[in-house]
């Protein structure tokens, strides 16, 4: 059986940046595990390509939360990457860091160097943004931000205009001094292609000697002698192997995967690892508990101006912009759907932003099933103005039903299951109508389409947004840190309580969602994850 100093369980967006910079001395020998396969896939390198990947069994996990009454009993579709550079690979690629507040609260609660002025140099030194270096920005790091501003929809002014008009302020960066405002949003990306972190970090690290990646590799539990962990078991090509770490094993499986391999190997909530036969090697009721997750809706308006759909659905629209991107690298091709946003106050008199804006200059009102038709939109002209809330109260978990690695786990995400969470949702989506008002954009819509004009009482706002709304894909907190082990899953340096050898660097650990999309702090925690891993090597 072969030892390596580290042995990473999933290559994603931490995982990824985890098995570069352990390996860069040429020190450590480094094993990565990746249940998926290659992300030498075109609709993954084109930007808007992801629509394609949105229900792809070949790249993505395909998760199914349970029926939620907070959603009106919707069964949530939770897509989850499933190949090299894991989620960073089939996301939105927005690129929001999250706001100085959410990382000084991490700190506050018990948790040294996670402050947003500990974080901030990290952010910089991973970034090479197009924008510019500045006191917030980086330039030169391994991962490419693309600045949108000269390649947005030209119905993007209008949306900032009504933002402004609304009385938000023009933000020019939400990465920079202050979050709250509109603006256009950045990207990860890089000459038209995706950025993800298996192209920003994990690529680079294969070429290294002693660096190691399997693919379709699915961990099936990790190896304890006492309470050490000392390798892991994987199936691959129908074979069951294991292997050894002679320093640490690192599960970096994100929010769903990391969770379920530690119940699957009998660190959990005992009553449940009891039941299903597994035996526990370390109780602990938070691993799997406190999920946190972004929840979000779209209204959708038919436009007296062309937009997207224009493009985008007839034949020699989609021909014309292939051509374009083809030859050129640009077009609507190479950018996010998202083409700008922003962060608002639903009470005036918080403190900062609880939620976020999105603009969209397509529409996708008659969605097929098991489709996500962003390359195929509506038949008219339309566009949408979406939100989802910041920073909920709603808390889920995430439950493994079986002792089988094969099987999915129970992902129950509780949605508007607060009255909180509710009544600031409530608030939100009549900020959006207010938008939608302002001259800028009220002279170019002909209709609302969703909801709708007749949906105006409370409750008629309430019961759409129940039925409508959906997961905006940043599932975080399933193995969160804290200092008190009663309470966490993993300790301020990401070693798991109660465990040697064992640590879980990805999103899972936040102790709290943060104020926008989670890619970009992700990534970080890698980063800062593989500073702390190497500050304790002896």
């Amino acid at each position: 059986m072969q030892t390596y100093d580290f042995i990473i369980v999933g290559s994603g967006s931490a995982g990824s940046v985890l098995a570069d910079k352990l390996s860069a001395s040429g020190r450590f020998s480094v094993l990565v595990l990746e249940a998926g396969g290659t992300d030498r896939r075109f609709y993954v390198h084109m930007p808007l390509g992801y629509g394609k990947t949105f229900f792809d069994p070949a790249v993505n996990w395909n998760y199914k939360a349970e029926p939620d009454p907070g959603l009106a009993g919707n069964a949530d579709h939770w897509p989850r990457g499933k190949l090299l550079g894991g989620s960073s690979s089939i996301n939105a690629m927005v690129w929001i860091r999250g706001a100085r507040e959410d990382f000084d609260a991490w700190a506050a609660a018990g948790n040294p160097g996670w402050g947003y002025d500990d974080l901030l140099p990290a952010f910089k030194a991973l970034e090479d943004n197009q924008a510019g270096a500045d006191a917030w920005r980086g330039v030169g790091g391994p991962l490419h931000v693309t600045d949108c501003s000269d390649a947005v929809h030209p119905l993007t002014k209008r949306y900032l205009a009504a933002g402004q008009q609304a009385g938000l302020p023009l933000n020019p960066d939400f990465n920079g001094a202050a979050q709250e405002g509109v603006g256009v949003y950045q990207i990860s990306t890089r000459n038209g292609r995706r950025m993800s972190a298996a192209r920003a970090f994990l690529r680079p690290a294969m070429k290294r000697k002693n660096v190691r990646v399997e693919m379709n590799a699915l961990a099936t539990r990790v190896l304890f002698e006492g309470k050490r962990a000392v390798g892991v078991e994987y199936l691959q090509n129908g074979e069951t192997k294991t292997t050894r770490a002679g320093r640490e094993v690192i599960l970096s499986g994100g929010s769903v995967n990391s969770p379920q391999l530690l119940q699957l190997s009998g660190v959990g909530p005992s009553a449940l690892l009891k039941g299903l036969g597994i035996p526990v090697v370390h109780a602990n009721d938070n691993v799997g508990a406190h999920l946190q997750d972004h929840v979000g809706i779209n209204y959708i308006f038919k436009g007296r101006l062309p937009t997207l759909n224009q493009t985008l659905r007839p034949w020699w629209g989609k021909l014309l912009v292939g051509m374009q991107y083809i030859l050129t690298r640009s077009g609507p091709l190479s950018l996010s759907m998202n083409n700008a946003g922003g962060f608002f106050r639903t009470d005036p008199a918080a403190t900062r932003p609880n939620m976020q804006l999105y603009f969209q200059a397509f529409s996708t009102v008659i969605p097929k099933s098991g489709e996500r038709p962003i390359l195929t939109p509506d038949p008219w002209p339309g566009f949408s103005i979406g939100l989802s809330n910041c920073r909920p109260s709603s808390r889920g978990e995430i439950m493994i039903r079986s002792s089988n690695p094969r099987d999915y786990p129970r992902i129950s995400a509780n949605a508007y299951s607060t009255e909180a969470d509710v009544a600031e949702m409530l608030d939100a989506v009549k900020f959006v109508r207010k938008i939608a008002s302002m001259p800028a954009m009220a002279e170019i819509i002909k209709e609302e389409v969703l909801p709708g004009p007749s949906i105006t009482s409370d409750a008629d706002l309430i019961r759409d947004f129940r039925k409508r709304s959906g997961t905006v894909y940043h599932p975080v907190s399933t193995c969160r840190m804290g200092p008190d082990p009663s309470r966490a899953v993993v300790d301020p340096r990401l070693k798991v309580h109660g465990i040697e050898g064992l640590r879980v660097i990805d999103a899972s650990i936040f102790p709290d969602n943060i104020t926008g999309n989670t890619n970009a702090a992700s990534i970080m925690t890698g980063w800062k994850g593989a500073e702390l891993v190497l500050e304790d090597q002896k």
